[in-house]
């Protein structure tokens, strides 16, 4: 019986795996990144776009916004003041995003403007052009590397994300019986199959805490708008949504106040800090300011407690009284039920204990990657035709080879499509307004292009060749800098703060450098009856190679 139950969760691990797992690479993948996602943005932004000429005074910050909301009183729905502390990617602090048309969590189609006062004492509106490098990336890990970002990518996620959770707990039952013999046992001297089997054990289990957390997460995430519809009808009778809209009679008969006599940002932020002493502010968020519901929220982190969101926490004001509206979300003031919801955000997105936190989630979103790689490649290896005594090698199975080409395809060219998004970033930033339409073609064009080469190829010679693109890729990250040391008119630029993202990627470079070496080794060197093997018959490929003798009967 215990056997039988074991077999049946290797049947349900194995195959919520296999298809959850290529799409789970993507989100991995880019998902590593989207923890630096803001880093990305300041290296990939050009130095004319970043902040430069910010007025230094409360007085200077107070009239740049009384003025802009007065020649453009539409900017009153929303907009943002950022603090001369933090790193803008605007001219001046106060900017504003409008959207073309987009869904509501389309930051891709967004576009971002700025005011800056004038001498003369005028407002000036201008578009700003910061790299969205980083939100393209975060849409590739939200929506399974698909290209489009819609509410059915993002259900389509929570649905794998829910098989992932599935994957993840049977994988757990089948270990269970021999953890402690073979938990850290890498059996090398047992063939490389077994290798790969006891890795892909040892991270799966010395992660699964991780990973647990982001499935669950993940799941509710994707899945949220179905699951406050479901409780709406359940457990609100359909009413839910009418508790969040004013009641008849609530701010319909207040006046409408004069943004002019709103108090300056300094005395906000002495409001806020009043209020949080260990807050520290970042960004005030003005909404609906010319309205009798107004108010501004004063983004800040607190480094001693949990932020709710990747921007931290806020403390929602009056912007007319500076009476406090709301608290709720504020880091170190959270009730009990905000603070196990907050918990989700900050949990999923490493938003909490500084960089030595966010370097390992890093490191563990690339671990995760490599377990459903390797899920992949077990998959593959368990259903290898062996070569007979008289040494004749088998042709392997047609689903097989396709799966093999496939892995290798849709991995390696995630991994080289980003790497080459981000070149375009510093390449185009300097000489197109707009780089969106070009971060989108040129990843999907090489990652289409990966996943054709490697069916058309196989999988033996598409891992080598792709991965030593997969390096040339991503050692042109920190050559592009480079050159914008070395030539600084051409194009590309160079600046300090970008140092770490270059240094990471030189690293990477020489990772899939040392990764194509030993597959090309195995590839020759390796048993000749496996579809890595550049001996295998009919390696060509996956799509043309002659069916099994067996089936042709």
């Amino acid at each position: 019986m215990r056997s039988a139950l074991i077999k049946v969760y290797k049947v349900v691990h194995t195959w919520a795996g296999i298809v959850a797992g290529l799409g789970l690479f993507i989100c991995f993948y880019a998902g590593a990144f989207t923890v630096f996602k803001d880093t990305l943005a300041r290296w990939a932004t050009p130095p004319g776009e970043r902040a430069s000429s910010r007025p230094r005074s409360s007085a200077e910050l107070h009239a740049l916004v009384t003025t802009t909301l007065a020649q453009h009183p539409e900017v009153a729905e929303e907009f943002t003041l950022t603090l001369e502390a933090a790193p803008a990617l605007a001219p001046s602090p106060m900017s504003w995003h409008r959207s073309e048309g987009g869904e509501d969590h389309d930051v891709l189609s967004e576009r971002q403007f700025h005011a800056t006062l004038q001498a003369s004492g005028a407002s000036v509106v201008t578009e700003g052009h910061p790299s969205k490098v980083g939100e393209f990336i975060d849409v590739l890990h939200r929506v399974v590397g698909l290209p489009f970002d819609t509410e059915v990518g993002r259900v389509l996620t929570g649905v794998i994300s829910l098989l992932y959770a599935l994957a993840l707990l049977s994988g757990l039952v089948i270990v269970l019986p021999s953890l402690v013999k073979d938990f850290f046992a890498l059996r090398v001297s047992k063939g490389l199959k077994r290798w790969w089997m006891d890795a892909h054990n040892v991270v799966g289990i010395a992660s699964l805490p991780f990973h647990l957390l982001i499935a669950i997460t993940a799941a509710v995430f994707g899945l949220h708008d179905i699951i406050y519809d479901v409780q709406d009808q359940l457990i609100h009778g359909g009413t839910l949504r009418s508790g969040f809209r004013p009641a008849a009679g609530d701010v319909r008969s207040a006046p409408t106040p004069d943004p002019t006599t709103m108090l300056p940002p300094a005395e906000l932020l002495a409001r806020a800090r009043a209020a949080a002493p260990l807050l520290e502010p970042h960004s005030l968020q003005y909404v609906k300011v010319a309205t009798p519901r107004a108010l501004v929220r004063v983004w800040g982190h607190d480094p001693a407690a949990l932020s709710p969101r990747a921007l931290g926490g806020f403390v929602a004001l009056d912007p007319y009284t500076g009476k406090v509206q709301s608290a709720d979300f504020l880091p170190g003031q959270m009730s009990a039920p905000v603070t196990l919801i907050s918990s989700f955000f900050a949990l999923h997105f490493g938003t909490f204990g500084g960089p030595p936190v966010k370097w390992i989630y890093f490191l563990l979103a690339l671990s995760g990657a490599w377990l459903f790689y390797s899920g992949n490649v077990l998959w593959v290896e368990t259903r290898r035709k062996k070569a007979r005594a008289a040494g004749e090698l088998p042709v392997q199975r047609r689903d097989v080879r396709i799966m093999a080409a496939i892995t290798v395809g849709i991995c390696l060219g995630c991994v080289s499509g980003i790497s080459f998004t981000l070149v375009l970033a510093k390449w185009l930033g300097s000489h197109v307004a707009d780089v969106r339409v070009f971060h989108q073609y040129g990843y999907y064009a090489v990652f289409f292009a990966s996943i054709g080469y490697a069916l058309a190829r196989g999988a033996a010679r598409a891992s080598i060749d792709l991965l030593w693109g997969a390096a040339l890729f991503t050692l042109a990250i920190p050559l592009t800098t480079l050159v914008g040391w070395l030539v600084p008119g051409l194009g590309p630029w160079a600046t300090l703060d970008g140092l770490g993202v270059d240094l990471t990627a030189l690293v990477g470079a020489f990772c899939f450098a040392w990764m194509a070496r030993a597959t090309s080794r195995r590839a020759h060197t390796g048993p000749q009856d496996s579809v890595w093997s550049l001996g295998a018959p009919a390696a060509s490929p996956g799509l043309e190679a002659s069916v099994p003798k067996e089936w042709a009967t």
